[in-house]
């Protein structure tokens, strides 16, 4: 019976409508999600009017998202939510490279790209040398695994960002696989710190609270490799100047590394001569087997 239900009874009833679930996990989420959600309304005495905002809320996010833009990732990020389910499954205690945030400015439709070349799709900035290698927890390497990875230009901006300025083009993206060595590498743009987008209704979160918006210069990468377990994380600049204000705290100390600056006239490890100044990175990834 419903018909006289009460502050308390109503998240009974509500969970015993999942009990005819065909699948456990599904009854599992659901039950317990009701239970927080309405503990939740009962801790803070939630009003009607504030119910309705967060309903208007989310049907804000809903309208502004699109597959450039994805409010309902970055609500999550803000929230860490995201960092929250990565931490939870990732694995502990192994010699594997840590994990982090997808970010909502991954693009599936990307370019497949040579070793060596250039990924920057004509974005000016100051010419970026990456050098990775991919390895297994053992140190040995991983050859043939498909290396997914994006970033910013100089000035912050990621591709689905500017559109018009690009005609559609893809930039600062590319899909690379590894060689015989576990090698990979490309020449981009240097990256940069940027404000995530604050223009929706994230960014109204970020300013009720007086938060910061930034995230540091980073680069992402997304491996997968047969019998491994896919592996997606990020690399950030260790001279960054907000490594400590993560807006979506995705940052990890393991994934701090070194842009070197090299003077103009150097020679990039391309064997190119340099008429301008550039950055390397070298980095080395390790992959987790999957289990049996």
């Amino acid at each position: 019976m419903t018909n006289d239900l009460t502050e308390t009874s109503i998240t009974e009833a509500v969970q015993r409508t999942f009990d005819g679930a065909d699948d456990e996990r599904v009854r599992e989420l659901f039950v317990r999600l009701v239970q927080h959600l309405h503990d939740f309304a009962r801790e803070v005495r939630l009003t009607g009017d504030e119910w309705f905002t967060a309903m208007e809320f989310l049907k804000r996010v809903g309208d502004i998202s699109t597959p450039a833009r994805q409010e309902f990732a970055l609500l999550s990020d803000i929230l860490g939510l995201s960092v929250l389910v990565d931490l939870i499954n990732r694995e502990r205690g192994t010699s594997t490279t840590e994990s982090t945030l997808l970010g909502p400015f991954y693009v599936a439709g990307r370019p497949t790209a040579q070793n060596g070349s250039d990924i920057s799709g004509g974005v000016a900035g100051v010419p970026l040398f990456f050098h990775g290698t991919v390895l297994d927890a053992d140190g040995n390497p991983v050859a043939g695994a498909r290396v997914d990875t994006w970033h910013s230009d100089g000035e912050g901006f990621y591709d689905v960002q500017m559109p018009e300025k690009l005609h559609g083009r893809p930039a600062m993206r590319a899909l690379l696989t590894t060689d015989d060595q576990g090698r990979f590498w490309y020449r981009s743009v240097a990256p940069r710190y940027y404000p995530v987008p604050t223009d929706g209704p994230c960014g109204e979160i970020l300013r009720a609270a007086n938060r910061s918006p930034m995230r540091p210069e980073h680069l992402h990468f997304w491996f997968h490799a047969e019998g491994f377990e896919p592996l997606i994380t990020m690399l950030f600049r260790s001279d960054d100047p907000y490594l400590e204000r993560d807006a979506v705290f995705g940052l990890r100390r393991s994934l701090v590394v070194d842009f070197v600056h090299h003077e103009a006239g150097g020679t990039a490890p391309d064997g190119t001569r340099m008429a301008e100044p550039f950055q390397t990175v070298e980095w080395t990834f390790a992959l987790a087997r999957k289990e049996n």
